[in-house]
């Protein structure tokens, strides 16, 4: 029984790994937690790459919640890109990866700001954590790209 879950265990922390980690960083020799780091090319407006951080705990069921982002400008961005994406309050999600075998996830979603003409892109996990839902925030403003000032207004 014990064997069958820790397959189970190992075979949860896979999930989502792939071609987009850049990273590997040891917490130290008596630990089986990493900060592992992920590139993230935005599937729509494909001038944005994000980097994001989070504590891979190899053995454990779940993965700590804390996550990191920053996201950047890394090519052209234009008017039919944006013209694209999801414009609602809650915008989309870009990028999802597993962090537990019960189903506690860490969820990247792009949201548009159309009055700073922004884009802003949020980390979260899907599963409480200490009394919060741990989350980070990083934003690309739209300024000095093709898109900017030419997106049509929704009003």
């Amino acid at each position: 029984m014990l064997r069958n879950l820790l397959m189970v265990a190992i075979a949860g922390s896979l999930v989502g790994c792939g071609d987009s980690e850049v990273g590997d960083v040891s917490l130290g020799l008596f630990t089986t937690k990493d900060i592992k780091i992920d590139s993230l090319k935005d599937p729509v407006v494909t001038g944005v790459t994000c980097h994001i951080s989070s504590v891979e705990a190899d053995l454990d069921f779940s993965d700590p919640s804390d996550s990191s982002i920053a996201c950047r400008q890394t090519g052209d961005i234009t008017a039919q890109m944006i013209e694209e994406i999801d414009k609602s309050s809650s915008g989309e999600i870009v990028f999802k990866k597993s962090k537990s075998v019960f189903f506690k996830n860490m969820k990247v979603r792009r949201i548009y700001d159309k009055q700073s003409q922004t884009l802003m892109y949020v980390s979260y996990s899907t599963k409480e954590s200490s009394g919060s839902y741990k989350h980070s925030l990083s934003t690309v403003p739209l300024w000095n790209s093709k898109a900017y000032g030419l997106v049509k207004s929704d009003d």
